[in-house]
């Protein structure tokens, strides 16, 4: 025995007792059109529940980031930790990502995962089933391995009503993968529960289902059978998507709706899909899930979406066919974080994961407790303190504060101080103080890595009065005690 399971082993005994019943803490209440709802602390002090699944037996899984499984017994509060992962590699975005559930768990007793793994330099993403037996997570089967990466992992797992296995991968941070038939990143893979290829796929010897995706970090089916993504841009055009057999969604050439010369040729070539919503400024879109309970009836028939920049829950009303989605609410913005995962129960209760302890904690973050798992649920008790969701509005005529919030604060953050050995601190910078030009350049062209990818999203798309607002205040920002950029300055430039 190795001593990684050696360890797992040991892991394992010493998780046997039950941990004592959490008692639910209310936090808000909800008012929506006819139903009141409560939010509720279901467990707390997590580190990155990264994904949460309701099984068909009515548990709750959570898996956090770091490597641990664990179930919550949703009619006693109970939770108990099941498994914890050696092997489990985790920096920036990679790490325990992707689970789901056996459909028919109580027949089928397996829950897969999908996990990062790192030998030597060689970083892989691995799709693994494990046997739920005993109050325990055994005999673990390696089902596919696909390349990984310290970002654009995805990776979201869900089963569809054929009874097939779909993965969502991401690009791994490589331009040429997603439209590379050959590679599996950047794709939606379908499989057989045991991991094999369905006979039925496009190619009955590959997994690729659809392709030329970036970064997919939600995979929901509607109670139709319709198939939903949710996606990361880069600088703009978050994406919901709608999965067909054989789709080519266009990345890396297209970004978000088909409207620039060069997407519009690569789509005619190569009749390319749309996403059915996008939205710049970017959200960051995470996990999500389909809404179809009577429970509350204002949100049947939509897709619950969790949003990391945004800090918010989504609520994304499909038309009666959902082939669109002709409206949005926002619920909680900056209210509780960046949420990470969303999961609905049997009974229609709905339960969203924290995730301000990863690598990209915002300003005023983590909270006392986090990571948590939020309970939104049905209630008779009114209260005056209630709020409410609120109507999503396109952002117009934004000055350069704004426009900074909008684009720029998440990765380098509100104040300037940026991420220590990732994205630069713009505060105090002489770089950012000096000449104008190479600045100017950096946010029109973007920064490109030797593997073809974006280091740093180019900006090209904001107008001159934009960009010019933007660099104008960084350079006037955080004791940056700098010249003004013009509109004539950022033209000349392009």
């Amino acid at each position: 025995m190795s001593k990684n399971w050696f360890f797992a082993l040991a892991f394992l005994a010493s998780c046997q007792t039950k941990l004592p019943e959490l008692s639910l803490i209310q936090l808000d209440t909800i008012q929506l059109a006819a139903s009141t709802l409560k939010v509720e602390v279901l467990a707390d002090s997590l580190n990155v529940p990264w994904d949460l699944e309701v099984d068909s037996e009515g548990f709750l899984w959570i898996a956090e980031q770091e490597g641990k499984v664990s179930r919550i017994n949703l009619q006693t509060g109970e939770q108990r930790y099941l498994l914890q992962i050696p092997e489990v590699w985790k920096v920036r975005t990679s790490g325990l990502l992707g689970m789901v559930a056996h459909p028919d768990f109580s027949k089928n007793p397996f829950l897969y995962l999908n996990y990062t793994v790192k030998n030597d330099s060689i970083i892989r993403s691995k799709l693994v089933r494990y046997t739920y037996k005993g109050d325990t997570l055994i005999e673990p089967k390696v089902l596919l391995e696909i390349e990984g990466g310290t970002s654009h992992n995805g990776s979201r797992l869900a089963f569809g009503p054929d009874g097939k296995l779909y993965w969502a991968t991401g690009d791994k941070h490589d331009y040429t993968y997603a439209q590379n038939r050959e590679k599996l990143n950047g794709k939606i893979l379908r499989l057989n529960p045991d991991g094999s290829i369905p006979a039925d796929n496009p190619d009955p010897t590959s997994a690729v289902w659809a392709w030329g995706f970036r970064n997919m970090q939600g995979l929901a089916f509607s109670s139709s059978g319709l198939l939903y993504t949710s996606e990361h841009g880069d600088a703009i055009e978050d994406e919901v998507n709608l999965i067909q057999k054989s789709g080519n969604y266009g990345w890396p050439a297209i970004e978000g709706k088909q409207d620039l010369p060069a997407e519009l040729e690569f789509a005619a070539a190569n009749q390319t899909i749309e996403p059915i919503r996008s939205w710049t400024p970017v959200i960051a879109p995470a996990g999500m899930t389909y809404y179809g309970s009577e429970a509350i009836p204002e949100w049947k028939n939509t897709l619950l979406l969790t949003t990391l920049k945004g800090k918010s829950l989504r609520i994304l009303f499909l038309s009666a066919d959902g082939q669109s989605i002709p409206s949005e609410e926002i619920l909680f913005e900056n209210r509780y974080g960046r949420l990470r995962d969303v999961a609905v129960g049997p009974d229609g209760a709905i339960y969203l994961s924290t995730s301000n302890q990863d690598w990209n904690p915002q300003p005023g973050f983590p909270l006392p407790g986090d990571d948590k798992i939020i309970k939104i649920s049905p209630t008779q008790t009114q209260s005056t303190n209630s709020i409410s969701p609120v109507k999503a509005t396109e952002v117009l005529g934004l000055d350069g504060e704004q426009l900074y919030q909008s684009y720029c604060a998440s990765c380098h953050k509100a104040d300037g101080a940026g991420v220590e050995g990732v994205f630069p601190a713009l505060a105090k910078n002489p770089w950012v103080s000096g000449d104008p030009k190479p600045l100017i350049e950096l946010l029109l062209q973007g920064k490109t890595s030797a593997n073809g990818a974006q280091a740093m999203p180019a900006f090209s798309f904001l107008d001159n009065r934009e960009a010019a607002e933007i660099l104008t205040y960084i350079r006037s920002a955080w004791g940056n005690p700098s010249s003004p950029i013009s509109s004539t300055q950022i033209e000349s430039l392009r």
